[in-house]
Parts: structure tokens; sequence; C-alpha cells
């Protein structure tokens, strides 16, 4: 018996920001599209097994890699927030000592903790500013 090859060809249909956000496989897609593979595989040039077995610990490596991130990122969002809730009402001073002020408010955003002080002015929550009890 004499097995052709067979070439397949794909388009992305949509917007590329589209395309690429379909790209994306969680695990029992990945465990599908292996047993697939393995359900149509050349019986006379069957793959090494092996090779699926590193690929599945490849892959379960890497989602509980993302897993493990998306846990942190939150853990530190929560940290932040009970940060500024902790600013609330102290008297912050900047570095230079230009800006000064009891804290009314605290934003939490991806630069980090930004305090509005009672005069109206803003203040970047860094190293170097002085923080006192008012």
């Amino acid at each position: 018996m004499i097995v052709t090859p067979t070439s397949v060809s794909t388009t992305a249909v949509g917007t590329p920001a589209k395309a690429a956000g379909q790209n994306t496989v969680n695990y029992n897609s990945f465990l599908k599209l292996m047993v697939t593979q393995m359900q149509n595989q050349d019986p006379t040039a069957p793959m090494d097994s092996s090779q699926f077995l590193s690929q599945l610990a490849s892959f379960s490596g890497v989602e509980q890699a993302v897993q493990s991130n998306s846990k942190l990122d939150a853990l530190i969002s929560m940290t932040q927030i009970t940060q500024a809730n902790g600013l609330i009402g102290k008297t912050a001073t900047s570095a230079d000592g230009l800006t000064s002020g009891v804290i009314k408010s605290v934003r939490v955003d991806s630069n980090g903790l930004t305090a509005t002080l009672a005069n109206g002015a803003s203040l970047n929550v860094a190293s170097g500013i002085t923080l006192s009890s008012s």
C-alpha cells in the first residue's frame, strides 16, 4: 500500500488581532489535538511515543507557569490595595519637599500608587516620600 503525502493550507479569517487571539490553546485542546494526531498518523511510520509525552510535559509546565503568574498578579494587586488603604489620612511629603498634604484618596494602576492630597495635588507613592500620621 502506497501512502501519498497531502498538504493542508489554512487561512485566518477576520482581523489579525482576532486571528491571533484564536491561536491560544488550553490543556484540553492540546490533548484533543494530540489524540487526533495519533489516530491519523501513518501506520507504517508512527511517531515516537516519547516525543508525545515530552510535548505533553512541556505544555503542562507552560500552563502551570501561566497560572502561577496570574495568581501572583492577583496577589500583587491585593497587596497594593491594602497598602493604599493604609495611606489614607496620613500626611505625605514628596522627596524634594515641594509637595505636601493629607492623603484623601489613592489610585492603584500599572504605575503603582498615586495619592491625591487634600489640596488637590497628586503624588506618586514611591521611595523618597515621607509619610506621617496626621
